[in-house]
């Protein structure tokens, strides 16, 4: 427990001191943005619960992918296509701001 308070803690700080990046601040409301609509679509379309869906959501667009929910739908497994397209990238780039700023790297841009 006290390894992830820890790790917590350092999350944190990595967030306050990359929120004087605008770049930062801009991705991380599209991927807060890209987490709540494919969470709304899954909720709605596929009849999940707001839990299911938004455990849908990040398992997917973190490329955990446990395969204990998955869309049954055409239109869902188009969506969840489309959106693992879009959402993947959106995200890599987002924890690569989180390192950088673990690493206190400084980017040169």
């Amino acid at each position: 427990m006290l390894s992830f308070a820890i790790t917590f803690v350092r999350l944190l700080k990595a967030i306050m001191h990359s929120w004087s990046v605008p770049m930062f601040r801009a991705n991380l409301a599209l991927a807060v943005l890209i987490l709540l609509s494919a969470t709304l679509f899954y909720h709605s379309v596929e009849g999940w619960s707001w839990i299911d869906a938004l455990y849908f959501s990040v398992t997917t667009i973190s490329t955990v992918g446990l395969g204990d929910l998955s869309p049954h739908t055409d239109l869902g497994k188009l969506f969840t296509i489309i959106y693992i397209f879009v959402g993947v990238g959106v995200f890599v780039a987002l924890f690569a701001q989180f390192a950088r700023a673990l690493l206190k790297v400084e980017d040169d841009n």
